[in-house]
This record gives structure tokens, sequence and C-alpha cells, in this order.
């Protein structure tokens, strides 16, 4: 019944109505924070397509079913990952929620140079492109340039294994400048 002076609502009705907001956003609030989805870590990668004119090589062929089905990272292991559709050709993932991802066939890396810094890994030439929390290895010695995305979190495990399977697999070529 309303306030007769002021016809305003019962106090009660208002107190009692400002208590069920609360807790509805209390509620709201809970669910949002225990259900949260960072990134769908059970569901497929989503990856922007990158521009990769030999994804579909013979090299590229004979590289991807070669690859481990898990990747160890500081004693982790990392099974491989569903990729969503589109899927990039030639592009492997492991790992949630923070991916580790391989892509084959790419484009000369445009910091490929004379004087880059390379690193050899089991024989195999890494150009590394840091990045903000991840980097970007690049291998540069083999028929097709194969990029690894490891974010910084990952140790050198997974490089590691990636050059084992890589110089197993392909075998070196001059470098291309």
């Amino acid at each position: 019944m309303p306030d007769t002076d002021t016809g305003a609502p019962p106090r009660t009705l208002l107190v009692v109505a400002a208590v069920l907001v609360v807790a509805l956003a209390v509620a709201v609030a809970v669910i949002g924070l225990t259900g949260r989805d960072s990134g769908d870590e059970k569901g497929p990668l989503a990856l922007v397509p990158v521009d990769a004119p030999e994804a579909t090589s013979p090299a590229c062929a004979k590289l991807i079913p070669a690859m481990p089905a898990e990747l160890n990272s500081k004693g982790t292991p990392l099974p491989r990952r569903e990729i969503a559709e589109p899927a990039p050709e030639a592009t492997i993932a492991w790992g949630s929620p923070d991916s580790i991802v391989l892509r084959c066939g790419l484009g000369k890396p445009p910091e490929l140079t004379q004087t880059s810094p390379l690193r050899v890994v089991s024989g195999v030439q890494w150009l590394p492109v840091e990045g903000p929390g991840a980097s970007t290895w690049y291998v540069v010695d083999r028929p097709v340039y194969v990029a690894l995305t490891v974010p910084d979190t990952s140790g050198t495990g997974p490089l590691q294994q990636i050059s084992d399977t890589i110089a197993a697999t392909l075998d070196p070529v001059p470098l291309r400048f």
C-alpha cells in the first residue's frame, strides 16, 4: 500500500526489492566468474589465416603427419588441439589455453637477413622473433619455411621436439636471403 503522505510504496517493499536486485547481481557475477569461458579451452582453436603459399607442397605434406601427437612443456604433456574450420592448411596446434601453433609453407620471414641471429637446435636453423607473450620461431634452412609460435610460459621442450622431427623429416637446404 502506498504511503498516504507521499504516495510511495511501503518501505518494506522497497527493502525486499533492493535485496532481490543485489542477490540477482551477486548470482550473475558468481556464475560469470565460475563458468567463464576463457577461450573455449575444450573446443576447437580459432586461428587467423596467414599467407602460406607452400602449405600444399610435398615438404609440408611430409612434415605435418610426422609431427608428434603430444608436446612436452615443462613436464606437462600438451596434446594436439582441434583447429576450428575453416582450418588453415598445414597447421597444427597443441595445448590449451595457451596453444603452441605450427604452420608449414609460409613465405620468407621479412626478419630474415644475412645478419639475422639464428639459433641451431638439433641441426635445424631457427630465426626467433620475439612478440608480446609469445615468440615465433621460423625454420629457415629447409625446403619450406615453418613457423612455431610458442607462449613465453612454455619452456624449450616443444622447440626441441619439433626440431628433432624436422631434422628427421626434411633435408637441409642453403639459406635463402
